[in-house]
């Protein structure tokens, strides 16, 4: 269009002279107006309206020095701050330095490990009911003498407890049945309750399940969606024998009774299935030897909803040797070990640990049993243990609060033994769920994520529509509102699609991505397919299905990258590749009606520096070994599935 912010005398006249003509240029025929402006329907499009209309933000994982784990590294802000920073408030770290998110978040959860919690409170302030004890007093001891002999007394905490071998009547004060224990979980309830505002600010009742098996990571969180009448009538519950237990399916027998007991209702979903050694989505047998059946299915299936796919401790949406022809595979991976590095990892585990392979074998149990146990939606959290959800490359304080923002941070490992080591470097950060609810309060979120409405980012807040259907055409990318059209001609994230009206039509997806207004722009949008064949048989394909920048696919069918204006010496980068936006309709090429097939996006930034990169230029250090001058940030959403007729 000509632009007419700067004409001279003679181009105005012209254009007065040329405008009857000029008018006539411009006119729309019938065919282009036609749906744009129904009759039928008000002037204002958004009278009425029905469906949620922006993502809410927030972090369904986050510990305080409640648990155990974080409050014996170091962790002395409570349930209060931790609300305060999700808040968007300033407060002062563990380790003495301020610290204030870029924006505040819509939601929280804080999550505390149910076993132990409060005790550590306890042992810090020397409290006589857990000084009584031998081990209580010696780690009293030890914390109060500071420094070394502080690491020393939390690593033989930890240690004690993950071997069983705690005093169990000293523990006993912080289980279920204990009146110490109780008035803990109602200080959790308070604390939500002070800070929830519906319609400003969700704060979600909850605690994290922290299931060992030998070294396994099996933790699930728990979230309730209501208040303190219902929340108050159970307490959380635990691991440890004789009223916890380490199974899912115990838990899921507390989750029923809970919904049962107080008409209330409730779900869980687990995270780091990468540190579980091939045991967090099994195909045949349950970690304890009984085999996978009807029963645990179809319990799977009703209360793990979601599935916690990026974090600090490591991407998990998939793998490079699951998924060997996706370029991008391989961010952030945790492969070493299980999650405390007590037994390495092998190749054969890895099937047992991915999302993407878990949302395909999920098609594979629903063909036996009739049921999809990994049926879920996608999500990221932080599991931060300092209270600070903050995981902005450029405002990372790590996972606990021993790795806050220092110069020595990058000068130890994360984790190491003989079976191998996590560098600090290694530590993901990462991540946030976007939910697309009606309203900001426990109701509503609660049922977007039970529907599935939600998608999972690296940390950036990007906004993605992903929606499913038959009918989406390219008219409908002149919309401004995508979201109306793909409501009204299709399904969202984490919805079925019915099969085809006719002919084996193949569906076709309506994606759109918007950059973070104050982040990267975007590379490209691709979606990931899975399905099974008619042998049983997984397959999986990656499509580019949008990009900036004018490039073309090569005769490989492949994209080339979009390249990088990344400066390593000042951590910086430009807006200068990349796009602010990219929408498009695609329909599957290899669609197949008599195949089971689920439909995920994945959206990716232009690169950007990662956040040991600004910890490089800030203290003035070398960059660690190994360590990638830049990366990808990402969102991934809900998957779509397909099935079959009968």
């Amino acid at each position: 269009m000509t632009n007419l912010r700067c004409l001279s005398g003679s181009t105005a006249l012209a254009i007065i002279i040329a405008s009857t003509s000029f008018a006539q240029e411009i006119q729309a025929d019938e065919g282009q107006l036609n749906g744009l402006f129904p009759t039928d329907k008000p002037y204002s499009p958004y009278v009425d309206r029905s469906f949620p209309e922006r993502p809410l933000w927030g972090d369904s994982h986050l510990h305080t020095s409640l648990s155990m784990d974080a409050g014996g590294f170091g962790n002395r802000l409570g349930l209060h701050e931790a609300y305060r920073v999700a808040r968007g408030e300033q407060v002062t770290a563990s380790s003495g330095q301020d610290i204030r998110l870029s924006r505040p978040l819509d939601w929280l959860a804080i999550t505390d490990h149910s076993d132990g919690m409060g005790m550590i409170g306890d042992i810090l302030a020397k409290a006589p009911i857990i000084t009584q004890y031998e081990q209580g007093a010696r780690w009293a001891e030890g914390f109060g003498a500071g420094g070394q002999e502080a690491v020393d007394a939390t690593l033989d905490l930890i240690g004690t407890f993950s071997q069983g071998k705690m005093d169990p009547e000293m523990f006993a004060n912080y289980s279920p049945g204990a009146r110490r224990y109780a008035t803990i979980w109602d200080e959790v309830i308070n604390a939500a309750e002070d800070f929830n505002d519906p319609g400003t600010f969700t704060a979600f009742i909850g605690f994290e399940w922290t299931s060992l098996e030998k070294g396994a990571n099996l933790h699930r969180n728990v979230i309730f969606r209501d208040g303190p009448d219902r929340a108050r009538q159970v307490v959380p519950y635990t691991t440890q024998a004789p009223v916890g237990s380490n199974d899912p399916l115990d838990l899921y027998k507390y989750l029923e009774n809970y919904e049962t007991k107080t008409n209330g209702s409730t779900m869980t979903f687990a995270h780091n299935g990468n540190l579980s050694n091939g045991i967090m989505f099994p195909m045949d047998a349950q970690f304890t030897g009984k085999a996978i059946d009807k029963f645990y299915v179809e319990q799977r299936a009703k209360w793990e909803r979601v599935y916690e796919a990026t974090q600090i401790k490591g991407d998990g949406e998939t793998h490079p040797f699951l998924s060997p022809d996706d370029e991008f595979a391989d961010f952030g991976t945790w492969d070493v070990g299980n999650l405390d590095l007590s037994a390495a990892k092998t190749d054969d585990m890895l099937a047992g640990e991915y999302a993407r392979e878990a949302l395909k074998n999920g098609m594979v149990l629903e063909d036996k049993f009739g049921t999809n146990p990994y049926k879920f939606g996608i999500v990221g959290a932080t599991d931060s243990h300092n209270s600070l959800p903050a995981i902005e490359e450029n405002n990372f304080f790590g996972k606990h609060s021993g790795y806050e923002p220092s110069p020595e941070r990058l000068s130890h490992p994360f984790m190491k033994n003989e079976n191998g080591e996590i560098f600090s470097w290694q530590q993901v950060a990462s991540g946030l769920t976007a939910v697309w609810a009606k309203e900001n309060t426990r109701a509503s979120l609660f049922d977007a994520m039970d529907r599935k409405e939600v998608y999972g980012t690296t940390g950036p807040r990007m906004a993605v529509r992903f929606f499913g259907g038959y009918d989406f055409n390219d008219a409908d990318l002149k919309q401004r509102e995508i979201s109306a059209v793909g409501y009204e001609k299709g399904v969202p994230m984490g919805a079925d699609l019915i099969a085809p009206p006719e002919n084996n039509k193949a569906p076709n997806f309506l994606v759109a991505a918007l950059r973070d207004p104050i982040g990267a722009n975007l590379d490209r949008v691709q979606i990931i397919k899975g399905w099974v064949d008619t042998e049983g048989n997984t397959h999986e394909k990656v499509y580019d299905v949008v990009w900036s920048d004018e490039r073309e696919m090569d005769a490989n069918g492949k994209l080339s990258a979009v390249g990088s204006t990344v400066d390593a010496a000042t951590a910086t980068w430009a807006n200068t590749i990349g796009a602010s936006e990219l929408v498009t309709v695609w329909s599957d090429p290899d669609f197949d009606a008599g195949e089971r097939a689920f439909y995920y996006a994945r959206v990716l930034e232009i690169p950007t520096p990662p956040w040991y990169l600004y910890d490089v230029v800030k203290y003035g250090l070398e960059v660690p070994e190994g360590a990638p001058l830049e990366h990808q940030e990402r969102a991934y959403t809900s998957p779509i599935w397909y099935t079959p007729k009968g």
